[in-house]
């Protein structure tokens, strides 16, 4: 085992490695923080430039486009309130509060300081338990899926805001609109009123950049928007007594992540939500998420990127892509003639510790070009606001069109922002449709394919996996409602006494 590891240390301590690393890392967090160029986007632009690297180096750019991509998104959520990727529409919630309120740079760090422990946890758990963590994962079937995807679906209660009835209608709406293309499993058309832009659903990034930036620039143009109190004298920073109180969070979010990471299909961007979720449902102050809370930064960005190492367990142990990232990835893998799965842990094995040794470097480049975006790229907010926000509006555009190049996707955009403006005008939170809208298909796929399968609904408690998942259901619709009716009745005290 020595003699493996000495081959896979010489094989990664090269400089073009590390030069490697770095500049996936720093091209990450630029295309990362650029709303509707999202991190997979950019590893799939990458992938051609590493054919003619060695199997290590290629790799190992894209790993680190990836992480950086992760926490790139997070810039443009705080600053102005545009998630540059999908995973970072969560860190919205609470990190463009804080920035609105002069605590940019303190939101900012928080994000650094959460996505970079929790990439070293995720970093770990696939070192140490890739073998244990994806033959679990392969215990899951459809309705083992089903159920999973059944207690995400609780932390909309969560991320309701004031009003739990309007979170569940908003939730409600996200999962419509998600049925909105072709039949799953039939290929009839569902919602698309004959128009042939519509049969391959709504595109997402189109949606996400119109729930969130575009009401801003509407909220400005009508000179409702207060003016944003960030500049470069911006000098909040996190305190160590700030930190030690989001530390437990942050473990948590990032072991959420790395749970959900392993097993195939579900994401950052459910896992960031989760995360937030069950932080502030632990939380003796709830009611102080998304409203800048810290927590809720530290938990969203922790839940996201511990799900970028833990999704290549199932890629490298058993050849199964975690997700659309970890497939383009898994290219890479073929075009240099090496098949990921258990015979590489004993063909290759000098390899996979080279790679090990690379995602640890890229967690500490990672914290290094944390830091240099953050210095920067905080100058943003010191663009006057009438410069600032036809330069969002241009950056969502463009975000929308880039996606299949087509001006359709602009549209989408500019309706979903209309969508979003509007339910802010009346109290209704915008995430739970977002969470609905990613959850939704997934939901709806293993509901189907369980009956598919068996025709049968006993198929749906057939293991104990589905047994603890519908336990974890039912005690999160609990423990959120109870909470949720805790805080309506305290709120209606609060009202009696001041009337």
């Amino acid at each position: 085992m020595m003699e493996n590891i000495g081959l896979g240390l010489s094989l990664f301590f090269t400089l073009q490695n590390f030069v490697a690393i770095g500049v996936g890392v720093m091209i990450g967090v630029i295309i990362g923080s650029i709303p509707g160029l999202t991190a997979t986007m950019a590893v799939a632009l990458a992938l051609p430039f590493t054919f003619s690297l060695p199997p290590v180096t290629g790799i190992l750019l894209l790993v680190g486009i990836y992480k950086g991509g992760i926490f790139g998104g997070s810039i443009s959520a705080i600053l102005i309130r545009a998630p540059g990727t999908p995973a970072a529409a969560c860190t919205t919630l609470d990190g463009y509060p804080m920035a609105r309120r002069g605590e940019a740079g303190k939101a900012l760090q928080m994000a650094l300081y959460a996505s970079c422990i929790a990439d070293v946890i995720s970093n770990l758990a696939l070192i140490f338990l890739a073998g244990t963590i994806a033959s679990f994962a392969l215990e899951f079937g459809p309705p083992e899926y089903f159920w999973l995807i059944a207690f995400s679906l609780t932390i909309v209660i969560s991320i309701s805001g004031s009003s739990l009835t309007k979170g569940i209608i908003s939730g409600l709406l996200g999962v419509l609109l998600s049925t909105v293309g072709l039949d799953l499993v039939y290929g009839t058309q569902r919602l698309t009123f004959d128009n042939f832009n519509l049969m391959g659903g709504i595109g997402y990034i189109p949606l996400l950049i119109g729930l969130f930036a575009i009401p801003e620039v509407i909220e400005f143009y009508l000179q409702r928007a207060s003016p944003l109190n960030v500049s470069s004298s911006d000098r909040s920073r996190v305190s160590w007594a700030e930190f030690k109180r989001c530390l437990p969070t942050i473990v948590r979010g990032s072991f959420i992540g790395v749970a959900l990471g392993s097993v195939p299909g579900i994401g950052a961007t459910a896992a960031s939500f989760l995360s937030y979720g069950e932080a502030r449902r632990n939380s003796k102050t709830p009611e102080t998420f998304g409203r800048g809370e810290i927590k809720g930064v530290a938990a969203a960005e922790s839940g996201n990127n511990g799900v970028a190492g833990a999704t290549l367990i199932p890629l490298l142990a058993l050849g199964i892509p975690g997700d659309v990232v970890t497939a383009v990835i898994l290219g890479a893998f073929m075009l240099q003639g090496l098949t990921p799965g258990p015979l590489m842990f004993q063909d290759n094995i000098d390899l996979i510790y080279a790679l090990f040794c690379g995602m640890i470097v890229a967690s500490v480049f990672l914290f290094g070009s944390g830091l240099f975006a953050i210095r920067y790229f905080a100058k943003i907010t010191d663009v006057p606001r009438h410069i600032l926000i036809p330069l969002v509006l241009l950056f969502c555009v463009f975000g929308s069109y880039a996606v299949q190049n087509q001006m359709f996707d602009v549209l989408i955009m500019l309706c979903f922002g209309v969508l979003g403006f509007l339910m802010a005008r009346i109290g209704m939170s915008t995430p739970p449709l977002l969470i609905g809208f990613i959850l939704g298909p997934l939901f709806e796929d293993n509901l189907r394919r369980s009956y598919l399968i068996a025709n049968d609904a006993s198929v749906f408690v057939r293991s104990p996996i589905c047994w603890f998942f519908i336990a974890a259901t039912v005690l999160s619709l609990f423990i959120g409602l109870r909470k949720e009716f805790q805080s309506a009745k305290a709120a209606r005290e609060r009202a009696a006494a001041g009337a």
